[in-house]
């Protein structure tokens, strides 16, 4: 509005000549599209959701260029990450669409670099495997794409500078606190690893009725991973709370988890108490 205010400019045309006007992929979309590339594709159900809602009707298009599995179920579609809906079709879909590069993959076309650097750079072997096959690329050429790669998680998504700024910021806590943050952590880890994995956040969520995608998992794991192994150690997760006291940090879904898991676990010790003296305490 300002440009045809200021340069006295008149609309071609009196209504919006793109109301209405679907996007790629859009026309023959439905809300339950992704239950076809079940049944007739042979996909995940994880992965049929993650296909219809990033590419619409054409994902029955990059379904095509999917794997066998090998297994009985899925039919098709080797994930390239354990953890996450990507499939290796998704990258030769993506060079078909001119992506060139493993870095065009990670960060501009699965943005899998912005959930979990970690996972990236454990998917980088596949993609730069699917590329070179596609792309024609030498041995050479390979490893030069990759070691690009690597060093776009480390600099350029924070890799290293994620590992060095937590060993600079203090933890400053007091003895209480750490002791009170040091049972929420292992409240978490039921099994005493020494560590939360993300089976231990799905199953803390779940406590506090709370749905979330495997990419969410992954975000939340993100915020606090400093080291980018995949899992919260300890020391971590106290930096955090002295991050989120000193105000370095305003809020962190990671450490909410750990206030409603702690809830959750007393008054689950509380019902158990109640039912023992409602039973007179018997054996």
């Amino acid at each position: 509005m300002f440009c045809f205010s200021a340069c006295d400019l008149k609309p071609l045309h009196e209504k919006c000549q793109t109301d209405g006007l679907r996007v790629e992929g859009a026309h023959n979309w439905t809300p339950t599209m992704y239950i076809r590339l079940v049944q007739d594709v042979g996909l995940e159900c994880e992965v049929a959701q993650h296909l219809a809602q990033s590419y619409g009707d054409r994902a029955f298009n990059v379904a095509k260029l999917a794997s066998l599995t090998g297994k009985r179920w899925p039919i098709i579609g080797k994930k390239i990450h354990p953890e996450f809906p990507y499939i290796d079709a998704e990258i030769r879909y993506a060079v078909k669409e001119y992506a060139c590069t493993a870095i065009d993959v990670i960060a501009r076309r699965l943005r899998l670099a912005f959930l979990n650097v970690q996972a990236a750079q454990e998917a980088l072997p596949a993609i730069v495997d699917i590329l070179a096959e596609e792309l024609k690329w030498s041995n050479d050429a390979k490893k030069k794409h990759f070691e690009d790669a690597k060093a776009f998680l480390q600099h350029e998504m924070g890799q290293l500078v994620n590992r060095t700024s937590r060993d600079k910021l203090p933890i400053n806590l007091s003895k209480d606190e750490i002791q009170s943050y040091i049972k929420r952590f292992q409240i978490i880890d039921k099994d005493h690893k020494g560590y939360v994995s993300i089976t231990d956040i799905r199953r803390s969520l779940q406590h506090t009725g709370e749905e979330v995608s495997g990419e969410e998992l992954h975000e939340i794991l993100r915020e606090i991973d400093t080291n980018m192994n995949g899992q919260v150690e300890l020391d971590e997760y106290l930096q955090m709370m002295s991050a989120i006291k000193s105000g370095h940090v305003a809020y962190s879904r990671f450490a909410r988890m750990a206030e409603m898991e702690e809830e959750h676990h007393e008054r689950e010790l509380l019902k158990k108490q109640i039912s023992v003296e409602r039973s007179g305490g018997g054996l």
